[in-house]
């Protein structure tokens, strides 16, 4: 399975997010935030860890009678070297917007909160 097909669905990036932030979790952890967040059953979280095993993107080692899960960082860095060639195209358009937004907050600021918006601003 290519890595976007992995990525592709909200699930498993979730559980990524997850083992993330978290670091190593039991699957049972696992299951219990995805089936409070997306209302499916244990067996099909269950799927979900094994895709994300099967395509590299997580690893699983036993400790005792549970399993535990952690994120394998070195997909998640092909992906970003891939990514890579396309930055170019969006990071001046979002540098532009990142200058646009603190230019709208310096306004605002030198501007007072007693002062009207000019018109366009949206406060």
């Amino acid at each position: 399975m290519h890595a976007f097909d992995v990525l592709g669905d909200p699930v498993r990036r979730r559980i990524l997010e997850l083992l993330l932030a978290d670091g190593e979790k039991t699957s049972g952890a696992v299951s219990a935030v995805i089936q409070d967040e997306f209302g499916i059953s244990q067996p099909a979280v269950s799927q979900h860890l094994r895709v994300l095993r099967d395509g590299g993107f997580a690893t699983v080692r036993p400790e005792g009678a549970r399993r535990l899960y952690a994120v394998n960082l070195d997909p998640l860095r092909d992906i970003d070297a891939w990514l890579d060639r396309f930055r170019r195209y969006w990071t001046p358009h979002l540098d532009a917007l990142a200058t646009e937004v603190a230019r709208g907050k310096r306004e605002r600021r030198l501007r007072g909160p007693d002062q009207e918006p000019r018109q366009g601003d949206t406060r």
